[in-house]
């Protein structure tokens, strides 16, 4: 049974990775920092056999140029699932629209359709939660249809290295 009405990409994939941050927001409740809901969402989602990164660089892409990458200043996304969903975790009682526009300039930079704002900063995780579309992420054709069919398949050579069409954009 789907855990939110998300009907997108990878919607599959979401709604295990929000059915796992709601089991750890049950069990701890609100009030940690971000750094310990990012290491137990990411052990519990692991737990569940699903692949998650933390603290992926994430390199600044201008006009055809790559800015802040590796140790210099880098941005770093809190997880990335499956080399699929960027995962944006706060832990605070406000949502703030910076919190989507974080993740999508995120999405925009890895050229990835989908992430989540999860913030744990409030008594349920659903006051919490947000769904981020980047519509612009350069998808071979295959996969831009299965914005429609939702479609859990990966069709990006590598997400972590910015398309051509993307510097163009």
């Amino acid at each position: 049974m789907p855990v939110s009405k998300y009907e997108g990409i990878y919607s599959e994939l979401t709604d295990r990775i929000i059915s796992a941050a709601i089991d750890v927001h049950k069990e701890l409740g609100c009030g940690l920092k971000e750094e310990a809901y990012e290491a137990i969402l990411a052990w519990e989602l692991e737990q569940r056999g699903i692949k998650v990164e933390r603290q992926v660089p994430c390199p600044v892409v201008y006009k055809g140029h790559v800015f802040c990458q590796d140790d210099e200043h880098p941005k770093r996304i809190d997880l990335l699932v499956e080399k699929k969903v960027i995962v944006e975790i706060k832990a605070i009682p406000v949502n703030h629209p910076v919190f989507a526009y974080q993740c999508r300039t995120y999405l925009h930079m890895m050229n990835l359709p989908v992430g989540l704002v999860l913030n744990f900063g409030f008594p349920t995780l659903k006051e919490g939660l947000e769904h981020v579309d980047n519509f612009k992420a350069c998808n071979p054709p295959n996969l831009q249809n299965s914005f429609s069919s939702g479609s859990e398949s990966n069709a990006f050579s590598s997400p972590l290295i910015p398309s051509p069409d993307l510097l163009n954009s």
